[in-house]
């Protein structure tokens, strides 16, 4: 089993000062990919991070598998988030002005992460997602989002991520202190829609309004 190490990409100047967007790409996928969406997300006041994971994949089985079937994956993946997390902050971006962003492998892990380091961000945007393991379990997130806004969008059905299971996360995130707006688009493959690029953009702007 693979474990990761912290190798990213990094766009934007360094003078800007409206936050940071840490993107997270999908199974197999790459951070070339992922990174493309930040000038479409309308990212160009903010410094745009993307992480790459080993073997393009953050963990081997579904998000819905057994989790101990994904580790040491899973877990070294979040580490190697917390310390790119850690290393933002430590650049002079603080928590409240970092959004975290990903599309299916990645979007699971943006909201596993951001629920168990809760805590005020600018915003999480899950492209089809949901929270990890075969049942959730609401009682290992115990920090509070602060009213963290979460953009959770996915089409309807989707063959790798159940709506029910988006529905739950949305509500256990909720629970948590988060203000989570869910998109669902019938019919929609298992891509990121042009449709849910604007809802997005639109997103990212009132973050970053009330960055400001």
């Amino acid at each position: 089993m693979y474990q990761h190490k912290l190798t990213y990409i990094q766009q934007g100047s360094a003078t800007a000062t409206a936050g940071a967007l840490l993107l997270l790409h999908g199974r197999g996928a790459s951070a070339e990919d992922i990174v493309r969406l930040g000038p479409a997300l309308g990212a160009e006041k903010l410094l745009v991070y993307a992480p790459q994971a080993t073997n393009s994949s953050w963990y081997p089985y579904s998000f819905m598998e057994e989790e101990a079937a994904n580790e040491p994956a899973l877990s070294s993946a979040l580490e190697v988030i917390d310390e790119l997390v850690g290393l933002i902050i430590a650049s002079g971006t603080p928590r409240e002005r970092i959004i975290i962003a990903g599309f299916s492998q990645g979007a699971c892990l943006s909201l596993e992460y951001a629920a168990r380091q809760a805590g005020r961000y600018a915003g999480v945007i899950a492209f089809t997602g949901g929270l990890i393991g075969k049942s959730l379990m609401p009682e290992r997130y115990t920090s509070n989002f602060a009213g963290t806004p979460v953009l959770m969008s996915t089409g309807d059905p989707d063959p790798h991520v159940p709506l029910t299971r988006v529905e739950a996360s949305k509500e256990i995130l909720e629970e948590r202190g988060a203000s989570v707006s869910l998109k669902v688009y019938k019919g929609r493959q298992h891509t990121i829609s042009p449709a849910e690029l604007k809802d997005a953009r639109e997103f990212v702007e009132k973050c970053l309004s009330g960055m400001s």
